[in-house]
């Protein structure tokens, strides 16, 4: 294993930060190293916006279910699928652009994931840690407004950066065997079962025992609710219609 493989398999999601601040040019080498992450055709449909402003801070925290480490962590971030920058190519080239396209808003929504991806391993390999936000779905149309997002863009994530003043246990990962299979798709109860137990002694390891979940348990649990029903007509109000 190389040092390489050895901080992507160190991750975990950091919530706690010290007060030390993170120098406006380590935040640019981070975006910069998530600029050359895989792009669909060099379409690189994403921006990213830093929310500095404690009041914004503040909004998008509630906005996103009650996380206060938006507002406290030294670093926050926000990922977005971009394709105005290609609707101004177009313009810039005297085309039109036929937008609406459900493989345009998948392009934009993997590159911004790729980046957001490279992000993450560069700021960590420079000591410092964080965490995703998805929950700025939960309320997408404010967090627009928020940050004066234009049709043909919208918000993925959020991501919190700073040093990080805890380590937290890592949650145990599906193992290969699960997730890599030869030829063509293949489930296997049992694994599925071994996953299980090895989640349970995690929660009940972190929990002194007050936690007896599996991860079977964990998520039907969330996938047996709708999840986000807000999001289709959000993005079909951003331009996003999905032909």
């Amino acid at each position: 294993m190389n040092d390489t493989i050895a901080l992507l398999k160190n991750h975990r999601s950091i919530r706690e930060f010290t007060p030390e601040p993170v120098s406006d040019e380590l935040v640019r080498e981070i975006i910069d190293a998530a600029g050359w992450s895989a792009t669909s055709n060099f379409v690189q449909a994403y921006t990213v916006i830093r929310v500095r402003n404690p009041q914004t801070r503040q909004q998008i925290a509630e906005l996103a279910g009650s996380q206060t480490w938006v507002e406290t962590s030294p670093v926050f971030l926000v990922f977005c699928a971009d394709l105005k920058r290609s609707q101004a190519a177009c313009d810039y080239e005297s085309q039109e652009m036929v937008s609406g396209y459900t493989e345009q808003f998948i392009i934009a929504t993997v590159d911004v994931s790729l980046a957001a991806q490279n992000a993450m391993i560069a700021a960590e390999s420079l000591g410092l840690g964080g965490v995703f936000i998805g929950g700025i779905r939960n309320n997408p149309e404010q967090v627009s407004e928020l940050l004066k997002l234009p049709e043909q863009v919208y918000p993925v994530f959020g991501m919190c950066l700073g040093y990080p003043a805890a380590s937290p246990e890592q949650k145990p990962r599906l193992p290969v065997d699960v997730i890599l299979k030869e030829e063509s798709y293949q489930q296997d109860k049992s694994e599925l079962e071994q996953y299980n137990e090895t989640c349970k002694a995690y929660y009940q390891n972190r929990s002194s025992g007050a936690r007896d979940e599996t991860w079977t348990h964990q998520i039907a649990t969330m996938m047996s609710k709708p999840m986000r029903p807000h999001m289709k007509a959000f993005l079909e109000k951003k331009g996003f219609k999905f032909k």
